[in-house]
């Protein structure tokens, strides 16, 4: 397993991190966690060479956190490991949540301390409201007792949000998406290194857009891929683009079942800077390439189209729309669509008013792609 130095303190940390957000299930719920797999999942990991397992509060409906507890706790490896966990940013209406959470969080993990705590899923709103609460005292205080170790924050904005906020709080670390496609969404590579020029550790989760692609790639892109010296699976094409990246200090991967596992330990032996040949660079520009023209909206995510009056949720609404002909899978996308979007944020709500299209930096006309979403997605 390669290693990478983290933090101010430089700890060696695994260049592949367990997320916690996919295990296997034993029903239909994602509470219906399989705590058998699990634990052997996380023992062949731990003893393949990863020592950094990261989890949150929400993730499988709340229970992540106390599997993860229990898991480490049977099979003795809290010291073996560097154990992750979030602030659930969303949950916050004064300072003594924070204290509250944490002090569940560890009677969850069976813990005295977490190594890494970061401030969760960080937006413009959540971003305002912990700081209305007092997040900094918080971090202050929590460090002071011991009760965390390091702090960081994962982030879900803008660039620029992303600039504010490494710069109001002696950070050590923060968590990105990044991914081969979405190298200019969110944060991106141009957070990516502005977070490594003032001295963050950072974080990539979603390397493969969950799962995306690994399982949804192109035809085309699989043939080109297959044309590599070095025979790579998919999903190592998605952790080795990121790996060889010298600011990028671990990634995160939700695996499932023991193939994966065992595939990304695998993989993870060449997670080096530089693993990529010439070769491989061209290879990955041209699937770049083909999933880009399959792009509907070329909208970047920046959100500076919102907040819309009526309460579209334009930057979403393009997501999925442009999912389903990214992946193929109208169905998918318009089921995620109707789930996460909802009735409030759809474009149906969309009346034309053309305020967000004087906003926008690409220069999309949002209104008239906004009624495709409709044709694709219905009301």
């Amino acid at each position: 397993m390669e290693t990478r130095k983290f933090g101010k303190d430089k700890k060696v940390v695994s260049v592949l991190g367990m997320g916690c957000m996919r295990f296997p299930l034993k029903g239909e719920s994602t509470k219906e966690i399989d705590e058998k797999k699990v634990q052997e999942m996380m023992r062949v990991a731990v003893e393949g060479g990863v020592n950094y397992i990261d989890t949150a509060w929400p993730y499988h409906g709340g229970e992540s956190e106390p599997v993860v507890g229990r898991a480490i706790q049977a099979l003795g490896i809290r010291d073996q490991i560097h154990l992750a966990t979030k602030l659930p940013s969303w949950l916050i209406h004064s300072r003594e949540d924070m204290d509250r959470y944490l002090d569940q969080q560890l009677e969850r993990l069976q813990t005295d301390h977490i190594d890494y705590y970061l401030v969760h899923t960080l937006t413009r709103k959540l971003w305002a409201q912990v700081k209305k609460h007092g997040i900094f005292e918080f971090l202050d205080d929590a460090l002071a007792s011991g009760k965390i170790k390091h702090v960081g924050f994962s982030f879900h904005d803008s660039f620029d949000l992303f600039q504010e906020i490494i710069e109001a709080y002696p950070w050590e670390f923060c968590q990105i998406q990044l991914n081969y496609l979405d190298e200019h969404y969110q944060a991106g590579i141009q957070g990516l290194e502005f977070a490594a020029s003032r001295g963050l550790s950072v974080i990539v989760m979603e390397p493969l857009r969950g799962g995306r692609l690994v399982n949804s790639l192109p035809p085309e892109a699989v043939a080109l891929f297959a044309t590599s010296e070095e025979q790579k699976t998919a999903a190592a094409w998605g952790l080795r683009y990121l790996w060889n990246r010298p600011e990028v200090s671990l990634v995160l991967s939700g695996m499932s079942d023991l193939d994966q596992i065992m595939e990304n330990l695998e993989t993870a032996n060449g997670g080096t800077v530089g693993n990529l040949t010439e070769a491989d660079a061209v290879i990955l520009k041209q699937v770049q390439g083909i999933l880009q023209e399959k792009i509907r909206v070329d909208c970047t995510g920046c959100k500076y189209c919102i907040p819309c009056p009526q309460g579209v949720d334009i930057p979403g609404c393009f997501e999925y729309y442009n999912n389903a002909s990214l992946f193929s899978d109208e169905a998918g996308a318009k089921k995620s669509y109707l789930k996460f979007i909802g009735s409030a944020q759809a474009a149906s709500n969309c009346v034309e008013c053309g305020i967000c299209e004087s906003h926008c930096p690409q220069g999309i006309e949002i209104r008239k792609e906004l009624k495709k979403v409709v044709a694709s997605f219905g009301e």
